[in-house]
């Protein structure tokens, strides 16, 4: 098998997966604590000390040292306190939200840490079970069927990439009546990028912050403690923080796992290598998965090996592991039901958080209701490369697709708001080519109810509505979900500014979004704010009467296919 090793692009992508591989792992973490304590070379103290009694305006000046020595000291006590307080374990006041039940209560300041720890320890059955039982290094007494079978799988890349995963090991684990392992989602800036199976499965291990818990007590740019580098980037919460998987769970076994090495599966699981079959992948196109028989030498296009998914149902070994299981398309079904169940499983992908739905439902009121949305993702990668493309057709598709203007109609309002018609360049502008989304017209929704034109009475818009009759439409309110750093001043969102008066962003509702401020992980000290944000930016767009998204994007299809269709009602679009 050919060695691979990680490129200098993904050392430097992720430096805390660098560090981490490399030499603070040789020592053991730093174990001391700072202390803010004076030296006694600070103390005003008497040059003297006599034991003998002390004359009384000795012994009175003495008292009146020690009144003002203690005075001092509860003052210093107060401001210390009040120190920590405000900064380190500051727990900012909830704004409360319009209907929530909370408004008739007096503000009081909450800590808003987030324990997800009871996830594993609820998943298991106690040792009451008939099963042998042992007890795991945090002291947990557990019980395991030697019989059960598992299937592990190894997640990467951002957040949507992970979510496809986790739903092919849903649908696969079910098929093959095996329990599924089921790591935490990684939130945050720094993803772990695919690599192939033996070189992922430690770059996860090496990734986790078991024997960090030092760094939570940091500044967030420790400069003296390097194993902290990157240590408030990202964090791991597990899947039922974000989505209801109670259906799921009614109908196959998950079992959340904290890591997949080798020690981990002896330890808990008591399976060892001799009883693991390991699908090592090579490449992150290598295996797909499918519940009928191909004829001899028929080849995918994208993947090159086809696996039955009834031979895997045969293997003995109690372990099942797997590599990379992203791609809408990685599982071929054309069985009936397995098809229904890849579709029940994507119903509940949608998020459910309860936090997140009513802030979301609060600024979704704010708008009116009724109201577009768009998903404009432009921020890295292809998408940067390709964001002016991807801004035109995202407007066009508003404009011309959802409003109805005509093709004529909506090229000449492009000429004239956004380009100089002097301009031979800009004269000689024609429309964009507007793909067919087959895979949703094959998933037909009933009629949306008529958009209302009329403004709601609270709803100050950013800038002059439309005065002429034939531009009322794009009145209409349009949020903007995005990846883009500033987009309050953005260019590529200029188009949007100057067409729809009445457009709106996710910072625009401060004093509902302010909910996130406090929240932190329970399990690493990490603000959540940063990693939830996007994902109530985008479940206030599926909120919209129609939303439109980016060509190409996960996360605009899931937008569109998963989160809009649920929270109206319609049936989902599956891909794939």
């Amino acid at each position: 098998m050919p060695l691979y090793s990680v490129s200098s692009r993904l050392a430097q992508a992720s430096p805390t997966v660098s560090v981490e591989k490399g030499a603070y792992r040789m020592r053991a973490p730093y174990t001391h604590t700072h202390t803010h304590t004076r030296s006694a070379s600070t103390l005003h103290l008497p040059r003297k000390v006599r034991f003998a009694t002390p004359p009384r305006s000795a012994y009175r000046k003495q008292m009146a040292l020690l009144v003002v020595f203690l005075v001092s000291a509860a003052v210093s006590c107060f401001g210390v306190a009040y120190y920590l307080f405000s900064t380190r374990w500051d727990t900012r006041a909830l704004h409360s939200l319009p209907g929530d039940p909370s408004d008739d209560l007096p503000s009081l300041l909450l800590p808003q840490a987030l324990d997800f720890g009871s996830d594993l320890r609820d998943a298991w059955p106690t040792s009451a079970s008939s099963y042998p039982s042992f007890t795991s290094s945090d002291g947990l007494v557990l019980s395991v069927d030697p019989d059960e079978r598992f299937m592990a799988y190894l997640p990467h890349s951002g957040f949507h990439n992970q979510r496809i995963a986790f739903e092919n090991a849903l649908v696969l684990s079910r098929l093959l009546n095996r329990t599924l392992l089921v790591p935490p989602v990684r939130l945050g800036n720094r993803p772990l990028y695919y690599l192939p199976f033996d070189e992922l499965r430690e770059y996860i291990a090496n990734s986790s912050k078991h024997g960090l818990q030092h760094c939570r007590h940091l500044p967030p740019d420790p400069l003296e403690v390097p194993e902290c580098d990157g240590y408030f980037d990202f964090t791991y919460v597990p899947w039922s923080g974000l989505v209801d998987l109670t259906q799921i769970k009614s109908e196959q076994r998950l079992l959340p796992c904290s890591n997949l090495t080798a020690a981990w599966l002896e330890e808990w699981l008591h399976i060892g290598d001799n009883d693991t079959f390991a699908l090592k992948d090579l490449s992150r196109n290598q295996y797909r998965f499918q519940d009928f028989t191909t004829a001899p030498g028929t080849m995918s296009l994208k993947y090159l090996e086809s696996v039955q998914i009834s031979s895997l149902a045969a293997r003995p070994e109690r372990l099942l592991f797997l590599g990379t299981l992203f791609g809408s398309s990685r599982l071929h079904l054309r069985d009936p039901a397995n098809y229904r169940l890849r579709k029940r499983i994507r119903e509940n992908m949608a998020f459910t958080n309860p936090l997140l739905t009513q802030a979301a439902e609060s600024i979704s009121a704010a708008l009116g209701g009724q109201y577009l949305g768009a998903h404009v993702r432009v921020g890295d990668g292809p998408f940067l490369e390709n964001a002016g493309e991807n801004v035109r057709l995202i407007w066009w598709r508003l404009v011309h697709s959802i409003l109805g203007f005509s093709m004529r109609d909506t090229l000449a309002l492009e000429k004239g708001l956004l380009f100089d018609q002097s301009d031979p360049e800009d004269a000689l502008l024609i429309p964009p080519r507007i793909p067919l989304d087959f895979a949703a017209l094959r998933a037909p929704h009933p009629d949306l109810p008529p958009l209302d034109r009329m403004q709601p009475p609270a709803l100050i818009c950013p800038r002059e509505l439309h005065a002429a009759a034939e531009l009322q439409p794009l009145n209409t309110p349009l949020f903007i979900s995005t990846d883009v750093s500033s987009p309050s001043t953005d260019l590529l969102l200029r188009r949007f500014v100057e067409t729809f008066p009445c457009m709106f962003l996710l910072g625009d509702f401060p004093s509902t979004t302010s909910v996130l401020d406090g929240l932190e992980n329970a399990d690493d000290g990490v603000r959540l704010r940063p990693f939830f944000m996007p994902v109530l930016d985008a479940m206030v767009a599926a909120r919209a009467w129609q939303v439109v998204g980016t060509e190409q994007s996960t996360f605009s299809a899931f937008v569109q296919d998963v989160l809009w269709r649920t929270y109206h009602g319609y049936e989902i679009v599956q891909r794939g």
